[in-house]
């Protein structure tokens, strides 16, 4: 692949988009030489991977090598996507099978670690009492979303972890109408809502 260039465009054309739109254009100018706008993407997409990945069980350091392989593979196809609104679709795909396949290759008779909706949050330091109530409302949480149907479960994560790629990416990974994302979404934080009431609550 051709040595990549620093865009030195003080206003890049994927200044002021989002979502699908800002991605695409991102893609094309990558595929240009931009490196600015592989950054972008980079910066942008990887969120989404990196919950993808670890939603599919894998612990922290094989997750990594899954995210960078996810991105050196879309180094390798970058002038072969077809649709480049399609990006984070590709990327929600390409993480998710190679996730599986790492953790088939691992697997040698241990348990995966569960899904998680989001990674280690960053701690907050506070009195004894208080962090025993957050660790016992987390622990409900999580017990409560581990018993979602894990098509709940996947579509939680994607739509509250995937930043700036819209329902349009999400529910061609999931291969869902764009209009049921909305409606099922509500659906399963009702589901989980009622599993957290009888968990004890969400105090």
């Amino acid at each position: 692949m051709r040595e990549m260039s620093l865009s030195t465009t003080d206003d890049p054309p994927w200044e002021g988009l989002d979502g699908a739109e800002r991605h695409a254009v991102c893609l094309t100018a990558a595929r240009a030489g931009d490196r600015a706008a592989l950054h972008v993407l980079v910066n942008e997409l990887t969120p989404l991977v990196w919950h993808v990945v670890r939603g599919q069980g894998l612990n922290r350091p094989a997750a990594e090598d899954v995210v960078q392989t996810v991105w050196l593979a879309l180094l390798r196809n970058l002038n072969r996507l077809t649709e480049p609104r399609a990006l984070a679709a590709w990327l929600i795909t390409t993480a998710r099978r190679e996730a599986v396949r790492v953790r088939s290759a691992e697997q040698t008779g241990a348990s995966a670690a569960p899904a998680e909706v989001f990674d280690q949050m960053p701690s907050t330091d506070g009195q004894p009492e208080a962090e025993a109530v957050r660790d016992d409302r987390d622990r409900r949480l999580w017990s409560a979303f581990r018993r979602l149907p894990r098509r709940c479960q996947e579509l939680l994560r994607l739509t509250v972890l995937a930043g700036r790629a819209r329902y349009e990416a999400v529910a061609e990974a999931m291969g869902m109408p764009r209009g049921s994302i909305g409606p099922t979404r509500g659906r399963c934080l009702d589901s989980l809502r009622a599993l957290l009431d009888a968990e004890g609550g969400s105090r």
